[in-house]
């Protein structure tokens, strides 16, 4: 094995100094830019591989959502591998509510496919997205049988033909991260220093496995969704159909902000969440009921009213008040704050949360392997290490919270809000710090290893 560096230089270790060097060009060891290049493709082609975007119905702003959602899986893949979760139990939900109604023939595919929007039904102006809810509903009322599913779009064998994942490119995911990381653990056995962007790519491969087993029967890259008649419905029923709209910023009938550019950046709406303010609506309904109850009651011990229409002009009265009180809800579920994160409840209250956590904690903590590496100031090695330790404990903290809403609530509020506000922070810290290390990188991290010698031990 050669101990000649790229660029000439002496590449034998040396115990009383380490010899730190700029941009190195390419040679029979490792040069800056193949180290790069080969770091960034690794990132690029695992991420690429690892993204399930939702449908659209505008080719242009369903390219745009899929490179969002590239984007949002590189600066923080933690988030993504959490969404991929509650994706996964959302359709473990839908199959086990539509099992009774279907005999188990609706499987989780099935269950995906809906999720990601690629179920919508026609109207007056255009089209609506069917929810997950809303085909359980309709499943529930007799109004839609299973066996017709495959006029719904719902076929298996459909499904599949237009998902577009492929399988040369999965292949060639799984080469590129196995390589590698092979790589890496033969320079760690030779004692031989990882870069700090070889330590940062490295950190991605856990979370992108996971996220792509818990996304491993979600259709891929559908460019059509299946567009559907509903059956006929009582206006009771219709109404109620309707109201089951987990949300209309991904509908296409030309109202509002319906299907905007905006909607990219949106993370796909899930019944839980639609659960939770339903519920919040009808507690305000039943306090501003109360309230106007309260308003017209001394009415009732008025002598005015006991001479004059006194059922008629109390009805008026608590009817005017039930009104303003309608009229007032809209504000009082608004001031409610903006909703940063919320996780849902079957995934949080679950025993395998904790366990979920420290995971989600090991991109930060994998970035400790630089812990001793070499930077170019000692200033930017521990900001380094603190950059490492705050990501992975911010998480920690952010994830603690079920439901992180931007209004004030207390101490624990600036908390909630602080954690993931720090992880971003230290995000921008890490990235600088794999910019800013190669303008004086340790020269061992140039140094290569023959493996040509391993193939002779093995025959």
């Amino acid at each position: 094995m050669s101990n000649t560096a790229p660029g000439g230089y002496d590449s034998s270790p040396s115990p009383t100094a380490t010899a730190l060097v700029g941009w190195v060009l390419e040679s029979p060891g490792r040069g800056t830019l193949s180290l790069i290049c080969t770091c960034l493709f690794t990132v690029f082609l695992c991420t690429w591989v690892v993204i399930h975007p939702r449908v659209y119905k505008r080719r242009l702003v369903g390219v745009l959502h899929k490179l969002a959602l590239f984007l949002k899986t590189i600066i923080a893949p933690e988030l993504v591998a959490v969404e991929g979760l509650q994706e996964w139990s959302q359709a473990k939900r839908v199959v086990r509510e539509c099992t009774e109604h279907t005999g188990g023939r609706l499987k989780l595919v099935h269950a995906f496919y809906i999720g990601m929007l690629a179920l919508r039904y026609r109207t007056p102006r255009g089209e609506r997205v069917l929810w997950p809810n809303q085909y359980i509903w309709l499943l529930e009322q007799g109004l839609v049988d299973w066996k017709d599913h495959a006029f719904w779009g719902l076929s298996e064998e459909i499904i599949r033909d237009k998902s577009n994942a492929d399988s040369v490119v999965k292949l060639a995911a799984l080469c590129q991260v196995s390589w590698f990381v092979a790589q890496s653990i033969m320079r760690a056995v030779h004692s031989l220093p990882l870069s700090q962007l070889e330590t940062m790519t490295l950190s991605y491969m856990p979370l992108f496995m996971v996220t792509y087993l818990f996304w491993w029967l979600k259709p891929k890259d559908v460019r059509t969704s299946s567009v559907v008649e509903l059956p006929y419905m009582l206006p009771d029923q219709k109404a109620a159909f309707e109201s089951m709209a987990v949300s209309s910023s991904f509908d296409d009938e030309g109202i509002g902000r319906q299907d905007s550019l905006w909607t990219i950046w949106y993370l796909t709406p899930r019944l839980f969440e639609k659960e939770a303010e339903d519920k919040v609506l009808q507690e305000a309904k039943a306090t501003q009921g109360t309230r106007a109850l309260q308003r017209a009651k001394p009415l009732e011990n008025t002598k005015v009213l006991q001479m004059v229409e006194p059922s008629s002009r109390l009805e008026t009265d608590i009817g005017e008040n039930v009104h303003k009180g309608h009229d007032n809800l809209s504000v009082t579920t608004k001031s409610a704050g903006i909703v940063v994160s919320h996780w849902d409840p079957e995934v949080y209250c679950s025993k395998i949360w904790p366990a979920i956590c420290l995971f989600r904690a090991s991109f930060g903590a994998l970035h400790l392997i630089s812990w001793n590496a070499v930077f170019p100031t000692t200033f930017e090695r521990w900001l380094w290490r603190a950059a490492a330790l705050t990501s992975a404990s911010s998480l920690q903290i952010f994830m603690h919270f079920e439901k992180v809403v931007f209004r004030w609530g207390g101490p624990l509020t600036m908390i909630g809000l602080l954690s993931p506000a720090l992880y971003f922070i230290s995000r921008i810290v890490k990235v600088g710090g794999v910019i800013a290390a190669f303008r004086a990188s340790d020269l061992a991290i140039y140094n290569n290893y023959v493996v040509l010698t391993y193939w002779v031990h093995i025959l």
